[in-house]
């Protein structure tokens, strides 16, 4: 039976939310299915609409008393298209989504599904998603995390549903193409010869940067002929720390070894070329999606063995695994790579289709299930 789907997140920059939204609002279209998304405009737009999904252009992500106001609109919508499945990806728009629900007659709601992307703070705004029929965690650690911390919560409204890449766009062992490697050599002709250490990673203190300044400092005086590469733009409001990281570089002495090159389309030629990618998230993460891609493409990661990181190299790469906030330990285990570099095996169990396939089941088995009470 062809279903009616809702998204409902922010906004459609880039992100590992948007990324998750678009795949599987392909998928949705390619069975059949009908898919709307809700959220403010961006870079994404043109992918989805090309995809064939409907686009809702709200503020339904702004921090705003005014946009409990979208429930009345959220409403009608929901009723006018016969939807099926409203799955939200974020608090705000969650709370909204549960006004326009609550407003509705039991039998004309459709299921309310969420998302739970990250560890959020433990308060009555988070709580707001976990009150939906069914919620989704995107890694162990944050099914874990919801339920040592949301005690009120039903255990057996949870899924643990993995995020996944397709292995097609990070194939192992992958070389970029000539065109592109020409174009690297020349704008990067002081990274010959070098060993090249990436932190793919918008310039956020959470993302570890400072730490990655530190390892590469380490490794210097350990002798290593590196080269640093920060591949990630600071938002708007993280310029200051951005020039707080150029003065790190400086009181080190690493303006001749770090570059800051921010944020790229072509991480992934990025990430093949880079003998090793770190994962130095200062605290633990939902999901270590860019572990991942280089793990797929058969790049060595040392990660801070924490969060959704952890998970995905406990099983794929455990030896790239270090103790967190641990300069010491993580250049320790970078100079051992350097000295014998391990061997890459071509595994993944954490796939694109897998998740597709698992949320795809959820909303059907969903509209069979009590709606929300």
């Amino acid at each position: 039976m062809p279903l009616t789907v809702v998204q409902v997140l922010p906004a459609l920059e880039v992100g590992g939310v948007e990324r998750g939204t678009l795949e599987i609002a392909s998928a949705l279209v390619m069975a059949g299915h009908r898919s709307i998304v809700i959220a403010e405009g961006g870079r994404l737009v043109s992918q989805l609409l090309a995809e064939g999904s409907q686009h809702i252009n709200w503020p339904i992500g702004k921090k705003s008393l005014l946009t409990f106001a979208l429930a009345k609109q959220l409403r009608s919508l929901l009723r006018q298209n016969s939807v099926d499945i409203l799955h939200v990806r974020s608090r705000m728009p969650a709370w909204v989504c549960y006004l326009a629900l609550k407003g509705m007659k039991k039998q004309e709601r459709p299921k309310f599904i969420s998302t739970i992307h990250g560890p959020y703070t433990v308060n009555a705004y988070s709580g707001i998603m976990t009150k939906a029929d069914a919620i989704i965690a995107i890694s162990k650690f944050i099914n874990d995390y919801v339920i040592d911390n949301y005690r009120g919560v039903d255990k057996s409204k949870l899924t643990l549903i993995h995020r996944g890449i397709d292995a097609s766009e990070f194939p192992f062992n992958y070389i970029p193409h000539d065109g592109w490697i020409k174009q690297w050599l020349q704008t990067h002709s002081h990274l010959k010869n070098k060993f090249i250490i990436t932190l793919p990673a918008r310039i956020t203190r959470r993302k570890g940067p400072e730490d990655f300044l530190l390892i590469i400092d380490a490794l210097k005086r350990a002798g290593l002929p590196v080269h640093g590469l920060i591949a990630g733009g600071p938002h708007a409001r993280h310029t200051q720390f951005l020039e707080s990281l150029n003065k790190q570089v400086a009181s080190l002495g690493l303006k001749n070894d770090v570059s800051f090159i921010g944020h790229r389309d072509d991480l992934k030629e990025i990430m093949s070329i880079s003998n090793i990618v770190l994962s130095l998230a200062k605290k633990p993460e939902a999901f270590g999606r860019v572990a991942l891609e280089a793990l797929s493409l058969g790049t060595p990661v040392v990660a801070y063995n924490h969060g959704g990181a952890a998970e995905v190299l406990d099983l794929l790469f455990p030896n790239g695994l270090t103790p967190p906030n641990n300069i010491d330990a993580a250049t320790a285990k970078i100079v051992a790579f350097y000295k014998s570099p391990p061997t890459m095996n071509k595994v993944n169990s954490f796939t694109r289709q897998a998740m597709i396939s698992k949320t795809i089941a959820l909303y059907e088995k969903s509209v069979t299930q009590e709606s929300l009470s």
